[in-house]
């Protein structure tokens, strides 16, 4: 082979391999509901977030994707305050887990007893990347947040989000993960009521 083909061959093969190996990030997908008349008490006064009922506190994660949602409740203009003094309860439940290419997941619903609404199917489908360099692993994260009202423990406000990345993203990261999807399931908060739209994150 001439030198300049071989050059050229090996520029290409490069290039091949660096498409193989490239992170992969899917749009989160986010789904909110709200109850009628309540919209005047979300976004404001004082707020305590925590673990919601059956998920393991046991996870390290948990704590991440708390302070994640906290961060994001401030912005929006709650005064997070220990659970005695709070006037609404944002009840955070997560699951992260590996999806293996073409491998699918059972619908999740978020939420059960008291829900404002529930998730429909298609929940954390695993993602086949096959460039040459073999499949990537995905790994998968589901978001979900109740927020209830706590004189009478009425959920006011739910929302789920849910998204895939590869195993070599920075999103793998449980830091950058929980941070992401909490910011696009508080997007454009309240959002609009059963209303489920895609958020893209910005490279």
């Amino acid at each position: 082979m001439k030198p300049a083909l071989l050059l050229l061959a090996a520029a290409a093969s490069a290039s091949l391999a660096a498409c193989a190996t490239a992170p992969k990030v899917s749009p989160i997908e986010v789904t909110r509901f709200h109850q009628a008349g309540t919209l005047a008490q979300l976004g404001q006064g004082s707020i305590f977030v925590e673990t919601a009922p059956g998920q393991d506190t046991d996870t390290a994660d948990i704590s991440v994707f708390k302070a994640a949602v906290a961060a994001e409740l401030e912005q929006l203009g709650y005064r997070e305050t220990p659970r005695s003094e709070a006037a609404q309860i944002a009840q955070v439940r997560m699951e992260r887990y590996v999806s293996k290419p073409g491998e699918r997941r059972s619908p999740v619903t978020v939420g059960g007893g008291g829900s404002v609404g529930s998730y429909g199917s298609g929940v954390g489908v695993g993602i086949g990347i096959n460039l040459g360099g073999g499949p990537r692993e995905m790994l998968a994260t589901d978001l979900g947040v109740m927020i209830r009202d706590a004189a009478t423990n009425n959920v006011i406000w739910e929302g789920r989000a849910s998204f895939s990345v590869s195993d070599n993203s920075e999103f793998a990261d449980s830091g950058a993960n929980a941070s992401a999807i909490a910011d696009a399931l508080f997007s454009e908060f309240p959002g609009n009521n059963g209303e489920t739209v895609e958020v893209r994150i910005a490279k």
